[in-house]
Protein backbone atom coordinates (compact mmCIF):
# COMPACT_ATOMS: atom_id res chain seq x y z
CA UNK A 1 0.00 0.00 0.00
CA UNK A 2 0.64 3.59 -0.87
CA UNK A 3 0.49 4.50 3.32
CA UNK A 4 3.38 2.02 3.70
CA UNK A 5 5.42 3.09 1.11
CA UNK A 6 5.37 6.89 2.23
CA UNK A 7 6.03 6.02 5.65
CA UNK A 8 9.18 4.35 4.92
CA UNK A 9 10.15 7.08 3.11
CA UNK A 10 9.71 9.26 5.70
CA UNK A 11 11.61 7.05 8.34
CA UNK A 12 14.39 7.19 5.60
CA UNK A 13 14.97 11.22 5.26
CA UNK A 14 14.52 11.33 9.29
CA UNK A 15 17.70 8.79 9.41
CA UNK A 16 19.73 10.86 6.95
CA UNK A 17 19.12 13.49 9.28
CA UNK A 18 20.25 11.45 12.06
CA UNK A 19 16.72 11.31 13.94
CA UNK A 20 15.29 7.81 14.85
CA UNK A 21 11.77 7.91 13.97
CA UNK A 22 9.20 7.36 16.39
CA UNK A 23 5.74 6.39 14.98
CA UNK A 24 4.75 8.10 11.83
CA UNK A 25 1.33 8.92 11.47
CA UNK A 26 -0.49 9.81 8.23
CA UNK A 27 -3.78 11.51 7.71
CA UNK A 28 -6.08 12.04 4.43
CA UNK A 29 -6.12 16.19 4.54
CA UNK A 30 -9.41 17.44 4.82
CA UNK A 31 -9.50 19.55 1.71
CA UNK A 32 -7.86 18.25 -1.36
CA UNK A 33 -6.17 21.27 -2.40
CA UNK A 34 -3.57 20.02 0.69
CA UNK A 35 -2.78 17.12 -0.50
CA UNK A 36 -3.40 13.46 -0.69
CA UNK A 37 -1.83 12.82 2.22
CA UNK A 38 -0.05 15.06 5.29
CA UNK A 39 2.22 14.15 8.12
CA UNK A 40 2.63 15.95 11.40
CA UNK A 41 6.51 14.27 12.01
CA UNK A 42 7.96 17.22 11.86
CA UNK A 43 6.14 18.63 14.69
CA UNK A 44 6.48 15.50 16.56
CA UNK A 45 10.01 14.98 16.01
CA UNK A 46 11.23 18.65 16.52
CA UNK A 47 11.85 19.00 20.04
CA UNK A 48 13.83 15.93 20.03
CA UNK A 49 16.72 17.44 17.93
CA UNK A 50 15.69 21.35 19.46
CA UNK A 51 14.54 22.27 16.18
CA UNK A 52 11.59 24.68 14.92
CA UNK A 53 8.65 22.53 13.73
CA UNK A 54 8.58 24.04 10.12
CA UNK A 55 12.54 24.16 9.88
CA UNK A 56 12.72 20.47 10.45
CA UNK A 57 9.93 19.72 8.23
CA UNK A 58 11.77 21.77 5.39
CA UNK A 59 14.80 19.64 5.78
CA UNK A 60 12.46 16.34 5.44
CA UNK A 61 11.20 17.97 1.97
CA UNK A 62 14.82 18.22 0.72
CA UNK A 63 15.82 14.58 2.03
CA UNK A 64 12.38 13.10 0.38
CA UNK A 65 12.91 15.23 -2.82
CA UNK A 66 15.97 13.34 -3.37
CA UNK A 67 14.49 10.06 -3.25
CA UNK A 68 11.35 10.69 -4.48
CA UNK A 69 9.35 7.77 -5.68
CA UNK A 70 7.00 7.21 -9.21
CA UNK A 71 4.20 7.46 -6.61
CA UNK A 72 4.85 10.60 -5.33
CA UNK A 73 3.91 14.29 -7.68
CA UNK A 74 5.49 16.65 -5.03
CA UNK A 75 6.28 17.08 -1.40
CA UNK A 76 5.20 20.65 -0.40
CA UNK A 77 5.48 21.90 3.30
CA UNK A 78 2.56 23.98 5.17
CA UNK A 79 1.76 25.83 8.32
CA UNK A 80 3.44 25.65 11.41
CA UNK A 81 5.17 22.36 9.89
CA UNK A 82 2.83 19.38 8.09
CA UNK A 83 4.10 17.86 5.22
CA UNK A 84 1.59 17.56 2.57
CA UNK A 85 2.05 14.86 -0.48
CA UNK A 86 0.55 14.86 -3.73
CA UNK A 87 0.16 11.49 -5.62
CA UNK A 88 1.12 11.10 -8.99
CA UNK A 89 -1.10 10.84 -12.43
CA UNK A 90 0.66 7.57 -13.19
CA UNK A 91 -0.65 6.55 -9.38
CA UNK A 92 -4.15 7.46 -9.97
CA UNK A 93 -4.42 5.38 -13.21
CA UNK A 94 -2.55 2.39 -11.60
CA UNK A 95 -5.10 2.71 -8.47
CA UNK A 96 -7.69 2.47 -11.07
CA UNK A 97 -6.47 -0.46 -12.69
CA UNK A 98 -5.81 -2.20 -9.46
CA UNK A 99 -9.55 -2.14 -8.12
CA UNK A 100 -10.72 -2.97 -11.54
CA UNK A 101 -8.54 -6.06 -11.26
CA UNK A 102 -9.66 -7.17 -7.14
CA UNK A 103 -13.40 -5.92 -8.04
CA UNK A 104 -15.23 -7.60 -4.72
CA UNK A 105 -12.14 -8.29 -3.00
CA UNK A 106 -10.76 -4.71 -3.43
CA UNK A 107 -10.62 -3.38 0.37
CA UNK A 108 -10.04 -6.71 1.79
CA UNK A 109 -7.14 -6.69 3.95
CA UNK A 110 -5.72 -9.58 6.44
CA UNK A 111 -4.96 -7.89 9.46
CA UNK A 112 -7.34 -10.29 10.44
CA UNK A 113 -6.39 -13.15 8.53
CA UNK A 114 -6.41 -16.88 10.98
CA UNK A 115 -8.50 -15.90 13.54
CA UNK A 116 -12.20 -16.84 14.23
CA UNK A 117 -14.55 -14.44 15.75
CA UNK A 118 -18.02 -15.33 16.98
CA UNK A 119 -20.26 -12.14 17.18
CA UNK A 120 -23.69 -12.51 18.88
CA UNK A 121 -26.42 -9.77 17.81
CA UNK A 122 -29.73 -8.84 17.51
CA UNK A 123 -31.52 -11.17 20.28
CA UNK A 124 -35.17 -10.69 20.27
CA UNK A 125 -37.29 -12.77 22.20
CA UNK A 126 -39.97 -15.19 21.37
CA UNK A 127 -43.61 -14.39 22.23
CA UNK A 128 -42.58 -10.67 22.30
CA UNK A 129 -42.43 -7.96 19.58
CA UNK A 130 -39.13 -7.51 17.51
CA UNK A 131 -38.28 -3.43 18.81
CA UNK A 132 -35.98 -1.26 17.59
CA UNK A 133 -33.43 -1.89 20.08
CA UNK A 134 -33.17 -5.16 18.08
CA UNK A 135 -32.92 -3.07 14.59
CA UNK A 136 -30.34 -1.33 16.12
CA UNK A 137 -28.32 -4.14 17.14
CA UNK A 138 -29.05 -5.95 14.09
CA UNK A 139 -27.83 -3.13 11.86
CA UNK A 140 -24.47 -2.43 13.79
CA UNK A 141 -23.76 -6.40 14.26
CA UNK A 142 -24.18 -6.94 10.87
CA UNK A 143 -22.06 -4.63 9.71
CA UNK A 144 -19.18 -5.23 12.11
CA UNK A 145 -19.21 -9.00 11.25
CA UNK A 146 -18.83 -7.71 7.83
CA UNK A 147 -15.88 -5.79 8.47
CA UNK A 148 -14.38 -8.41 10.53
CA UNK A 149 -14.76 -10.73 7.50
CA UNK A 150 -13.57 -7.92 5.20
CA UNK A 151 -10.54 -7.75 7.60
CA UNK A 152 -9.80 -11.72 6.85
CA UNK A 153 -11.17 -13.18 10.21
CA UNK A 154 -13.50 -16.00 9.73
CA UNK A 155 -16.69 -14.62 11.35
CA UNK A 156 -19.94 -16.62 12.75
CA UNK A 157 -23.08 -14.88 13.90
CA UNK A 158 -24.81 -15.85 16.74
CA UNK A 159 -28.56 -14.79 18.29
CA UNK A 160 -29.45 -15.61 21.69
CA UNK A 161 -33.09 -15.54 22.74
CA UNK A 162 -35.11 -15.28 25.49
CA UNK A 163 -37.43 -18.41 25.49
CA UNK A 164 -38.17 -19.31 29.34
CA UNK A 165 -39.26 -16.46 31.75
CA UNK A 166 -42.35 -14.56 32.90
CA UNK A 167 -43.17 -12.78 29.84
CA UNK A 168 -44.01 -16.09 27.97
CA UNK A 169 -46.03 -16.98 31.13
CA UNK A 170 -48.04 -13.87 30.70
CA UNK A 171 -48.54 -14.80 26.80
CA UNK A 172 -49.54 -18.28 27.19
CA UNK A 173 -51.87 -16.98 30.10
CA UNK A 174 -53.17 -14.42 26.94
CA UNK A 175 -53.64 -17.29 24.81
CA UNK A 176 -55.98 -19.48 27.64
CA UNK A 177 -58.44 -16.73 27.67
CA UNK A 178 -58.35 -16.46 24.01
CA UNK A 179 -58.83 -19.94 23.06
CA UNK A 180 -61.70 -19.22 20.54
CA UNK A 181 -59.61 -17.51 18.55
CA UNK A 182 -57.07 -19.89 18.39
CA UNK A 183 -55.38 -19.26 14.89
CA UNK A 184 -55.62 -22.63 12.58
CA UNK A 185 -53.00 -23.79 11.13
CA UNK A 186 -53.70 -22.71 7.41
CA UNK A 187 -54.31 -19.23 9.05
CA UNK A 188 -51.15 -17.04 7.64
CA UNK A 189 -48.38 -16.31 10.57
CA UNK A 190 -49.34 -12.76 10.32
CA UNK A 191 -52.63 -13.98 12.06
CA UNK A 192 -50.68 -16.28 13.74
CA UNK A 193 -48.57 -13.05 15.38
CA UNK A 194 -51.29 -10.95 15.94
CA UNK A 195 -53.04 -13.63 18.04
CA UNK A 196 -49.79 -13.98 19.94
CA UNK A 197 -48.91 -9.85 20.33
CA UNK A 198 -52.94 -9.83 21.94
CA UNK A 199 -52.19 -12.82 24.22
CA UNK A 200 -49.07 -10.80 25.51
CA UNK A 201 -50.67 -7.40 26.00
CA UNK A 202 -53.90 -9.07 27.46
CA UNK A 203 -51.63 -10.80 29.68
CA UNK A 204 -49.18 -8.54 30.90
CA UNK A 205 -52.09 -5.97 32.02
CA UNK A 206 -54.15 -8.75 34.08
CA UNK A 207 -50.59 -9.24 35.51
CA UNK A 208 -50.41 -5.79 37.25
CA UNK A 209 -54.29 -5.79 37.38
CA UNK A 210 -55.61 -8.50 38.79
CA UNK A 211 -54.47 -10.97 41.56
CA UNK A 212 -55.85 -14.46 40.30
CA UNK A 213 -54.28 -13.42 36.73
CA UNK A 214 -51.31 -12.62 38.79
CA UNK A 215 -51.64 -16.26 40.61
CA UNK A 216 -52.55 -18.42 37.43
CA UNK A 217 -49.57 -16.48 35.64
CA UNK A 218 -46.88 -17.46 38.46
CA UNK A 219 -48.15 -21.14 37.81
CA UNK A 220 -47.83 -21.47 34.40
CA UNK A 221 -44.40 -19.97 34.87
CA UNK A 222 -43.59 -22.68 37.07
CA UNK A 223 -44.89 -25.26 35.12
CA UNK A 224 -43.10 -23.95 32.10
CA UNK A 225 -39.84 -25.06 33.54
CA UNK A 226 -40.99 -28.14 34.69
CA UNK A 227 -42.54 -29.31 31.46
CA UNK A 228 -45.39 -30.74 33.41
CA UNK A 229 -48.71 -29.45 31.88
CA UNK A 230 -49.34 -30.51 28.26
CA UNK A 231 -51.87 -27.50 27.30
CA UNK A 232 -49.15 -25.40 28.71
CA UNK A 233 -46.40 -27.02 26.59
CA UNK A 234 -48.37 -27.18 23.43
CA UNK A 235 -49.32 -23.06 23.40
CA UNK A 236 -45.37 -22.77 24.55
CA UNK A 237 -44.23 -24.93 21.49
CA UNK A 238 -47.14 -23.37 19.30
CA UNK A 239 -46.21 -19.56 20.11
CA UNK A 240 -42.39 -20.15 20.20
CA UNK A 241 -42.56 -21.83 16.89
CA UNK A 242 -44.75 -18.95 15.16
CA UNK A 243 -41.90 -16.35 16.80
CA UNK A 244 -38.95 -17.81 15.46
CA UNK A 245 -41.09 -18.40 12.06
CA UNK A 246 -41.53 -14.32 12.01
CA UNK A 247 -37.94 -13.32 12.83
CA UNK A 248 -36.49 -15.46 10.33
CA UNK A 249 -38.33 -13.17 7.98
CA UNK A 250 -37.30 -10.22 9.22
CA UNK A 251 -33.46 -11.10 9.31
CA UNK A 252 -34.60 -12.04 5.84
CA UNK A 253 -35.06 -8.87 4.67
CA UNK A 254 -32.61 -7.35 6.53
CA UNK A 255 -30.33 -9.13 4.66
CA UNK A 256 -28.69 -12.02 8.27
CA UNK A 257 -28.20 -15.20 8.62
CA UNK A 258 -27.52 -16.76 11.78
CA UNK A 259 -24.78 -19.30 12.03
CA UNK A 260 -25.86 -20.65 15.43
CA UNK A 261 -29.13 -19.92 17.94
CA UNK A 262 -28.87 -19.88 21.64
CA UNK A 263 -31.82 -20.48 23.94
CA UNK A 264 -32.00 -19.13 27.66
CA UNK A 265 -33.85 -22.67 27.89
CA UNK A 266 -30.12 -24.05 27.45
CA UNK A 267 -28.53 -21.98 29.63
CA UNK A 268 -31.14 -21.72 32.68
CA UNK A 269 -30.24 -24.82 34.65
CA UNK A 270 -26.78 -24.85 33.38
CA UNK A 271 -26.45 -21.15 35.22
CA UNK A 272 -28.11 -22.07 38.13
CA UNK A 273 -25.74 -25.15 38.38
CA UNK A 274 -22.26 -22.86 37.64
CA UNK A 275 -23.34 -19.98 40.29
CA UNK A 276 -23.59 -22.79 43.34
CA UNK A 277 -20.01 -24.70 42.45
CA UNK A 278 -18.77 -21.03 42.42
CA UNK A 279 -20.55 -19.97 46.04
CA UNK A 280 -18.88 -23.14 47.71
CA UNK A 281 -15.59 -21.50 45.90
CA UNK A 282 -16.14 -17.70 47.26
CA UNK A 283 -16.70 -16.33 44.13
CA UNK A 284 -20.26 -16.04 45.10
CA UNK A 285 -21.37 -14.98 48.42
CA UNK A 286 -25.26 -15.32 49.68
CA UNK A 287 -26.68 -12.35 50.80
CA UNK A 288 -30.83 -12.35 52.07
CA UNK A 289 -31.58 -15.68 50.85
CA UNK A 290 -30.11 -14.30 47.37
CA UNK A 291 -26.42 -15.64 45.94
CA UNK A 292 -24.83 -12.32 44.59
CA UNK A 293 -21.73 -11.15 43.10
CA UNK A 294 -20.02 -8.96 45.11
CA UNK A 295 -17.91 -7.09 42.26
CA UNK A 296 -17.41 -3.97 43.96
CA UNK A 297 -15.21 -5.28 46.46
CA UNK A 298 -12.87 -6.19 43.23
CA UNK A 299 -13.42 -2.76 41.60
CA UNK A 300 -15.26 0.20 43.24
CA UNK A 301 -16.07 1.10 40.27
CA UNK A 302 -18.61 -1.83 39.62
CA UNK A 303 -21.45 -2.79 41.85
CA UNK A 304 -23.18 -5.99 43.26
CA UNK A 305 -25.66 -8.17 41.23
CA UNK A 306 -28.52 -10.68 41.84
CA UNK A 307 -27.21 -14.38 39.98
CA UNK A 308 -29.74 -16.07 41.80
CA UNK A 309 -33.12 -14.85 43.47
CA UNK A 310 -33.96 -15.94 46.87
CA UNK A 311 -36.95 -17.61 44.84
CA UNK A 312 -34.20 -20.12 43.73
CA UNK A 313 -34.25 -18.41 40.10
CA UNK A 314 -31.27 -17.51 37.97
CA UNK A 315 -31.04 -14.59 36.90
CA UNK A 316 -29.75 -13.22 33.06
CA UNK A 317 -26.48 -13.10 34.67
CA UNK A 318 -26.22 -16.25 35.90
CA UNK A 319 -27.47 -17.94 32.00
CA UNK A 320 -24.83 -15.97 30.53
CA UNK A 321 -21.83 -17.60 32.36
CA UNK A 322 -22.24 -20.79 31.02
CA UNK A 323 -23.66 -19.29 27.30
CA UNK A 324 -19.75 -18.38 27.46
CA UNK A 325 -19.27 -21.90 27.23
CA UNK A 326 -21.75 -23.06 24.83
CA UNK A 327 -20.66 -20.41 22.44
CA UNK A 328 -16.77 -21.91 22.59
CA UNK A 329 -18.25 -25.33 22.53
CA UNK A 330 -20.04 -24.70 19.21
CA UNK A 331 -17.26 -22.50 17.34
CA UNK A 332 -13.59 -22.28 19.21
CA UNK A 333 -13.22 -18.63 18.95
CA UNK A 334 -10.48 -16.34 19.43
CA UNK A 335 -12.66 -13.28 19.81
CA UNK A 336 -16.07 -13.19 21.34
CA UNK A 337 -18.02 -10.15 20.90
CA UNK A 338 -21.98 -9.24 22.12
CA UNK A 339 -23.68 -6.16 20.59
CA UNK A 340 -26.52 -4.83 22.84
CA UNK A 341 -27.97 -1.22 24.28
CA UNK A 342 -25.70 1.12 25.84
CA UNK A 343 -27.64 0.58 29.05
CA UNK A 344 -26.49 -3.47 29.59
CA UNK A 345 -22.95 -1.83 29.54
CA UNK A 346 -22.45 -2.04 33.17
CA UNK A 347 -24.36 -5.14 33.70
CA UNK A 348 -21.35 -6.92 31.04
CA UNK A 349 -18.99 -5.49 33.23
CA UNK A 350 -20.11 -7.25 36.26
CA UNK A 351 -21.28 -10.52 34.28
CA UNK A 352 -17.37 -10.51 32.65
CA UNK A 353 -15.79 -9.88 36.02
CA UNK A 354 -17.81 -12.66 37.88
CA UNK A 355 -16.42 -14.75 34.29
CA UNK A 356 -13.02 -14.16 34.75
CA UNK A 357 -13.08 -15.71 38.06
CA UNK A 358 -14.77 -18.88 37.04
CA UNK A 359 -13.37 -18.99 33.51
CA UNK A 360 -10.53 -16.26 32.68
CA UNK A 361 -9.43 -17.11 29.42
CA UNK A 362 -13.08 -17.01 27.94
CA UNK A 363 -13.26 -13.74 29.66
CA UNK A 364 -10.16 -12.68 28.38
CA UNK A 365 -11.73 -13.65 25.01
CA UNK A 366 -15.18 -11.62 25.29
CA UNK A 367 -15.92 -8.54 23.99
CA UNK A 368 -18.65 -6.43 25.02
CA UNK A 369 -19.70 -3.57 22.34
CA UNK A 370 -22.55 -1.31 23.11
CA UNK A 371 -24.73 1.03 21.11
CA UNK A 372 -26.96 4.14 21.79
CA UNK A 373 -31.08 4.46 20.98
CA UNK A 374 -33.24 4.67 18.22
CA UNK A 375 -35.49 8.06 18.63
CA UNK A 376 -37.79 9.76 16.51
CA UNK A 377 -37.12 12.99 15.98
CA UNK A 378 -39.93 14.03 18.79
CA UNK A 379 -37.64 12.01 21.20
CA UNK A 380 -39.90 9.25 21.67
CA UNK A 381 -40.19 5.84 19.87
CA UNK A 382 -44.27 6.04 19.29
CA UNK A 383 -46.36 7.11 17.30
CA UNK A 384 -48.75 9.92 17.34
CA UNK A 385 -51.51 7.72 18.22
CA UNK A 386 -49.33 6.77 20.84
CA UNK A 387 -48.68 3.39 20.88
CA UNK A 388 -44.97 2.29 20.51
CA UNK A 389 -43.30 1.97 17.53
CA UNK A 390 -41.46 -1.74 17.01
CA UNK A 391 -39.22 -2.60 14.82
CA UNK A 392 -41.25 -4.26 12.38
CA UNK A 393 -43.23 -1.49 12.22
CA UNK A 394 -40.66 1.12 11.36
CA UNK A 395 -39.29 -1.37 8.62
CA UNK A 396 -42.43 -1.63 6.73
CA UNK A 397 -43.30 2.26 7.16
CA UNK A 398 -39.84 2.99 5.39
CA UNK A 399 -40.96 0.16 2.87
CA UNK A 400 -44.40 1.55 2.18
CA UNK A 401 -42.86 5.04 2.62
CA UNK A 402 -40.47 3.82 -0.74
CA UNK A 403 -43.47 2.43 -2.53
CA UNK A 404 -45.78 5.56 -2.57
CA UNK A 405 -42.63 7.42 -3.74
CA UNK A 406 -42.28 5.31 -6.85
CA UNK A 407 -42.76 7.20 -10.22
CA UNK A 408 -41.90 4.92 -12.51
CA UNK A 409 -44.16 1.80 -13.27
CA UNK A 410 -42.83 -1.95 -12.24
CA UNK A 411 -44.76 -5.09 -11.57
CA UNK A 412 -45.69 -5.57 -8.07
CA UNK A 413 -43.43 -8.01 -7.47
CA UNK A 414 -40.37 -5.91 -8.68
CA UNK A 415 -41.68 -2.37 -7.02
CA UNK A 416 -41.97 -4.79 -3.45
CA UNK A 417 -38.30 -5.59 -4.18
CA UNK A 418 -37.18 -2.14 -4.67
CA UNK A 419 -39.31 -0.60 -2.07
CA UNK A 420 -37.60 -3.09 0.86
CA UNK A 421 -33.99 -2.78 -0.33
CA UNK A 422 -34.19 1.15 -0.03
CA UNK A 423 -36.33 0.98 2.78
CA UNK A 424 -33.76 -1.12 4.16
CA UNK A 425 -31.26 1.17 3.37
CA UNK A 426 -33.02 4.12 4.71
CA UNK A 427 -32.98 2.80 8.61
CA UNK A 428 -29.35 1.07 8.75
CA UNK A 429 -28.09 4.01 6.62
CA UNK A 430 -29.10 6.32 9.73
CA UNK A 431 -28.29 3.63 12.49
CA UNK A 432 -24.82 3.60 10.75
CA UNK A 433 -23.90 6.93 10.14
CA UNK A 434 -23.09 7.67 13.45
CA UNK A 435 -20.54 6.32 15.86
CA UNK A 436 -21.83 3.12 17.46
CA UNK A 437 -22.05 4.75 21.27
CA UNK A 438 -24.20 7.75 19.87
CA UNK A 439 -27.77 7.90 20.07
CA UNK A 440 -29.90 7.70 16.43
CA UNK A 441 -32.60 10.15 15.37
CA UNK A 442 -34.51 8.89 12.91
CA UNK A 443 -36.47 10.85 10.37
CA UNK A 444 -38.19 8.66 7.94
CA UNK A 445 -38.69 11.76 5.27
CA UNK A 446 -34.95 12.49 5.69
CA UNK A 447 -33.75 9.45 5.43
CA UNK A 448 -35.93 8.34 2.08
CA UNK A 449 -34.39 11.47 0.57
CA UNK A 450 -32.06 11.08 -3.00
CA UNK A 451 -30.91 14.36 -1.98
CA UNK A 452 -27.54 13.28 0.04
CA UNK A 453 -26.90 11.57 3.08
CA UNK A 454 -29.11 8.82 3.21
CA UNK A 455 -28.79 5.46 2.25
CA UNK A 456 -30.90 5.51 -0.72
CA UNK A 457 -28.64 8.42 -2.27
CA UNK A 458 -26.15 5.80 -2.28
CA UNK A 459 -28.11 3.19 -3.48
CA UNK A 460 -29.57 5.55 -6.44
CA UNK A 461 -25.26 7.07 -6.99
CA UNK A 462 -24.27 3.09 -7.61
CA UNK A 463 -27.74 2.44 -10.05
CA UNK A 464 -26.80 5.54 -11.89
CA UNK A 465 -22.70 4.59 -12.45
CA UNK A 466 -24.29 1.04 -13.29
CA UNK A 467 -26.79 3.09 -16.23
CA UNK A 468 -23.61 4.80 -17.63
CA UNK A 469 -21.56 1.17 -17.70
CA UNK A 470 -24.62 -0.37 -19.68
CA UNK A 471 -24.48 2.75 -21.84
CA UNK A 472 -20.72 2.49 -22.67
CA UNK A 473 -21.09 -1.57 -23.24
CA UNK A 474 -24.34 -0.52 -25.99
CA UNK A 475 -21.33 1.88 -27.79
CA UNK A 476 -18.79 -0.35 -27.54
CA UNK A 477 -16.73 2.05 -25.47
CA UNK A 478 -14.55 -0.48 -22.78
CA UNK A 479 -13.18 0.61 -20.15
CA UNK A 480 -9.49 1.49 -20.35
CA UNK A 481 -6.89 3.65 -21.13
CA UNK A 482 -4.33 6.43 -19.79
CA UNK A 483 -6.60 9.50 -17.87
CA UNK A 484 -5.81 13.08 -18.67
CA UNK A 485 -2.87 14.92 -17.32
CA UNK A 486 -5.70 16.86 -14.59
CA UNK A 487 -6.37 14.07 -11.99
CA UNK A 488 -10.56 14.21 -11.39
CA UNK A 489 -11.27 14.40 -7.65
CA UNK A 490 -13.26 11.33 -7.82
CA UNK A 491 -9.99 9.96 -8.44
CA UNK A 492 -8.75 11.00 -5.04
CA UNK A 493 -11.23 9.16 -3.32
CA UNK A 494 -11.29 5.73 -4.44
CA UNK A 495 -7.84 4.42 -3.66
CA UNK A 496 -8.45 5.54 0.20
CA UNK A 497 -10.96 2.92 0.26
CA UNK A 498 -8.92 0.11 1.79
CA UNK A 499 -7.55 2.73 4.54
CA UNK A 500 -11.09 3.68 5.43
CA UNK A 501 -12.16 -0.27 5.92
CA UNK A 502 -9.30 -0.97 7.95
CA UNK A 503 -9.85 2.71 10.38
CA UNK A 504 -13.74 0.94 10.36
CA UNK A 505 -13.15 -2.24 11.39
CA UNK A 506 -9.94 -1.76 13.90
CA UNK A 507 -12.24 1.05 15.98
CA UNK A 508 -15.49 -1.09 15.40
CA UNK A 509 -17.09 2.03 13.75
CA UNK A 510 -19.03 1.43 10.51
CA UNK A 511 -19.71 5.01 10.42
CA UNK A 512 -16.68 5.32 8.77
CA UNK A 513 -17.44 3.59 5.63
CA UNK A 514 -20.65 5.14 5.50
CA UNK A 515 -19.21 8.76 5.45
CA UNK A 516 -17.01 8.30 3.20
CA UNK A 517 -19.19 6.72 0.67
CA UNK A 518 -21.46 9.74 1.20
CA UNK A 519 -18.09 12.06 -0.25
CA UNK A 520 -17.75 9.46 -2.60
CA UNK A 521 -21.73 9.34 -3.94
CA UNK A 522 -21.22 12.67 -3.85
CA UNK A 523 -18.41 13.45 -5.72
CA UNK A 524 -18.85 10.78 -8.64
CA UNK A 525 -22.56 12.46 -8.95
CA UNK A 526 -20.03 15.99 -9.75
CA UNK A 527 -18.08 14.40 -11.72
CA UNK A 528 -21.31 12.67 -13.82
CA UNK A 529 -22.84 16.57 -14.01
CA UNK A 530 -19.54 17.83 -14.89
CA UNK A 531 -18.25 15.35 -18.01
CA UNK A 532 -20.15 13.40 -20.41
CA UNK A 533 -18.40 10.02 -19.79
CA UNK A 534 -20.10 7.58 -22.69
CA UNK A 535 -18.64 10.08 -25.55
CA UNK A 536 -17.26 8.32 -28.89
CA UNK A 537 -15.45 11.06 -29.85
CA UNK A 538 -13.77 12.04 -26.64
CA UNK A 539 -10.23 10.28 -26.41
CA UNK A 540 -10.47 10.22 -23.01
CA UNK A 541 -13.70 8.37 -22.85
CA UNK A 542 -12.29 4.83 -21.86
CA UNK A 543 -10.67 5.83 -19.21
CA UNK A 544 -14.03 7.99 -17.85
CA UNK A 545 -16.02 4.43 -18.30
CA UNK A 546 -13.05 3.07 -16.26
CA UNK A 547 -13.43 5.85 -13.57
CA UNK A 548 -17.13 5.00 -13.50
CA UNK A 549 -16.76 0.90 -13.03
CA UNK A 550 -14.17 1.40 -10.25
CA UNK A 551 -16.65 4.12 -8.69
CA UNK A 552 -19.30 1.18 -8.50
CA UNK A 553 -17.04 -1.49 -7.40
CA UNK A 554 -16.52 0.50 -4.50
CA UNK A 555 -19.42 1.57 -3.57
CA UNK A 556 -20.96 -2.26 -4.13
CA UNK A 557 -18.45 -3.08 -1.27
CA UNK A 558 -18.80 -0.57 0.86
CA UNK A 559 -22.41 -0.83 0.54
CA UNK A 560 -21.95 -4.56 1.00
CA UNK A 561 -20.00 -3.61 4.18
CA UNK A 562 -23.43 -1.88 5.65
CA UNK A 563 -25.52 -4.52 4.44
CA UNK A 564 -27.46 -1.80 1.99
CA UNK A 565 -28.07 -3.86 -1.27
CA UNK A 566 -28.29 -2.02 -4.45
CA UNK A 567 -31.58 -2.20 -6.41
CA UNK A 568 -31.38 -3.35 -10.18
CA UNK A 569 -33.58 0.13 -10.95
CA UNK A 570 -34.63 3.11 -9.16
Amino acid sequence: MIENTLRTHIADALKTLSIEPDSIELEFPLEVAHGDYSTNVALTHAKKVGKNPRALAEDLVVELDKNKRADIDSIEVAGPGFINFFLSRSFFSNSLQTISKQGEHFGRGESRKGEKILIEYTDPNPFKQFHVGHLMSNAIGESLSRLLEFSGAEVRRANYQGDVGLHIAKAVWGMMQDAGNFPAESDSLEAKIAFLGNAYTFGAAAYEESDDAKDAILRINKELYEKNNEQVNNLYDAGKRWSLLKFEELYKTLGTTFDFYFFESETEKLGRTLVREYLKKGVFVESDGAIVFEADKRNPKLHTRVFITREGVPTYEAKDLPLSQLKFDAYPFDTSIIVTAVEQREYFKVVLKALEEINPELARKTLHVSHGMLMLPSGKMSSRKGSVVTGESLLRGAINESLAKMTKEYDEGVAEKIATDVGVAAIKYSILRQAIGKNVIYDQGKSLSFEGDSGPYLQYSAVRARSVLEKALREGIVASGEGPKEVYQLERLLYRFTSVVEKAEAGHAPHHVTTFLTELASEFNSFYAEHTIVDPSDPFSSYKVLLTEAFLEVMQNGLYILGIRIPEKM
